[in-house]
């Protein structure tokens, strides 16, 4: 990787952590220690069911789709990570035990990760990232709240329009069958839909 894009990379999560708490150019440089690149290519695992998670990671560049895959061999897409997104199995993170699921690049992907000793000498180092981290706890928890709660009062075809609205470039980039598995409906349900609402 040239070292511009390592840069840019680099500056994006600082980008991502000033719109959340203000940092010192030293508290920076500490960040940027704390955290190793990886590139995937497309199809390539960045975590496999039943491992140990070891990593949180930022996504740079590309996309990345999270799911379980149940004992009859049914894949349940969790959660997607595109640019400026966070991405890792937080149970097996923080309690460094067995993921519940797979998380594999769906593009060419680069992502920035910090390990659990990592962070936690970075938390050492940059107190104010323990309130960065608590933020982004935060959000996710009330996402993955309005998307349950999505998920028990909406109608399929309401929920799909809803994704769309918010990601309008999510049918380019996550095939059909996965935005169905995300809603909880068959890809020949969202099929239907995707036809009445281009009737209309």
């Amino acid at each position: 990787m040239k070292e511009s894009d390592m840069n840019n990379c680099f500056d994006a999560i600082l980008q991502h952590i000033d719109r959340r708490i203000s940092l010192s150019d030293g508290e920076k440089n500490h960040v940027r220690a704390a955290f190793s690149i990886r590139e995937l290519l497309p199809r390539q695992y960045l975590l496999a069911q039943g491992e140990v998670c070891r990593y949180e990671s930022y996504v740079c560049k590309g996309f990345l789709r999270s799911f379980h895959v149940d004992a009859r061999g049914n894949e349940h897409t969790l959660h997607f990570a595109l640019e400026d997104w966070w991405i890792s199995d937080l149970n097996s993170f923080i309690r460094q035990k067995p993921a519940s699921r797979n998380i594999i690049a769906l593009e060419k992907t680069v992502v920035l990760q910090i390990d659990i000793e990592q962070r936690e000498e970075l938390l050492l180092l940059v107190p104010k990232m323990e309130r960065f981290w608590r933020i982004l706890n935060e959000h996710a928890s009330m996402a993955q709240d309005e998307r349950i709660l999505n998920n028990i009062s909406m109608p399929g075809a309401e929920r799909y329009q809803a994704l769309v609205k918010k990601y309008p470039d999510i049918e380019q980039r996550l095939p059909q069958k996965h935005i169905a598995s995300f809603l909880g409906i068959t890809p020949v349900f969202l099929s239907q839909i995707r036809k009445e609402i281009a009737k209309k």
